[in-house]
């Protein structure tokens, strides 16, 4: 395939990572898939990414850097993850996440000359995180066109967020007609080793509603006495 075709996906083991690599193969672009080693508590996520890329046939690339360092967030300090939504921003908002994981993204894209990145964020059903909405999408992609090399030769990068106005539902039932197995992905902010969800946390709150307003069998695999 041409330059035109590859994509670098972020591909982060969740529901919605997933379902964005499914969408970018359906729509003919040659992907790799880049997961990121950030010092996350939920590993388990990253044998999901595994697990996904390896059933969609796509070579997964995964970066080892350590926010841990930067702290500030349930997901990588030792905070007690909420069970109960609040106001405003929550506690596991990682500070500048999506920020670096484009960035990085963008730097193997201009290596494997590839003109586009596709990412899963969502603004409708989500966490309230301000880095999964269209105006950071739109500033990073015009970020990324005035800092590569790339660009200035004339080869802009298109980064493509498919999962930015549809529901958690509308993203599973896409997903599911795309054939994505939903029970390799891992979601839970505290899942423990082997995958499990705790049930309770923001994420899998979200992700069991959504489920249930697909109508489509929820095959996550929970702790016992989860729900």
């Amino acid at each position: 395939m041409n330059e035109g075709t590859k994509a670098v996906v972020l591909l982060s083991g969740g529901l919605d990572s997933a379902t964005t690599l499914a969408m970018a193969l359906d729509q003919g672009f040659d992907c790799t898939a880049l997961a990121v080693d950030y010092g996350q508590r939920h590993r388990s996520e990253l044998e999901g990414a595994r697990r996904v890329a390896d059933a969609a046939g796509v070579e997964l690339k995964i970066i080892k850097l350590d926010l841990r360092t930067v702290g500030g967030s349930a997901l990588t300090d030792d905070i007690d993850v909420p069970e109960v939504g609040g106001e405003g921003i929550p506690v596991t908002y990682v500070p500048a996440r999506n920020t670096i994981l484009l960035s990085l993204a963008l730097g193997l894209a201009e290596v494997l000359e590839a003109g586009h990145i596709f990412i899963g964020v969502n603004a409708v059903d989500y966490s309230g995180y301000p880095d999964c909405r269209p105006q950071f999408i739109q500033a990073f992609e015009a970020v990324a066109n005035r800092a590569t090399k790339a660009a200035s030769e004339g080869h802009p990068l298109r980064i493509h967020a498919p999962l930015i106005d549809l529901t958690k539902a509308e993203i599973i039932q896409r997903g599911t007609q795309l054939g994505v197995d939903y029970a390799l992905t891992v979601s839970c902010y505290q899942a423990d080793d082997d995958g499990k969800a705790c049930g309770r946390c923001d994420s899998c709150r979200i992700r069991k509603a959504g489920f249930e307003a697909a109508g489509v069998p929820d095959p996550t695999s929970y702790v016992v006495g989860a729900i």
